[in-house]
């Protein structure tokens, strides 16, 4: 059996249903609890937890080196050189944009993540 979103193949067992759709536990996460990047609250709180690198995980520690070293990049060459699928790399960059260590900015009608 395979997942409705991403196609990975699953164990019926495991398959996890959502109006109709079979998913993996992964899309069954990102349904009932996508991500969000632009989450006032979030952001509140990763200011008041995080106060230095230490906190950052090591794929965390990479898009910032990365950042640093190009000065903006998109989002799907960023995953492409951290060898990340893209849901798990958006997750690493809201934590990022919470942080307040990185943003985005539109270039040539596309977004371009770069250090805050």
């Amino acid at each position: 059996m395979q997942c409705d979103r991403c196609g990975e193949t699953i164990d019926p067992c495991d398959a996890r249903v959502h109006h109709s759709e079979k998913l993996c536990d992964d899309c069954y996460m990102d349904v009932l609890s996508p991500t969000r990047i632009c989450d006032p609250w979030a952001v509140r709180h990763a200011k008041a937890c995080s106060t230095d690198e230490t906190a950052l995980t090591a794929i965390q520690q990479n898009i910032i080196k990365i950042l640093t070293d190009t000065g903006g990049i998109l989002m799907t060459d960023l995953a492409a050189k951290l060898n990340l699928k893209e849901k798990e790399l958006e997750r690493n960059l809201a934590a990022l944009r919470h942080m307040e260590k990185i943003k985005a900015r539109p270039e040539n009608g596309q977004k371009v993540f770069c250090l805050w």
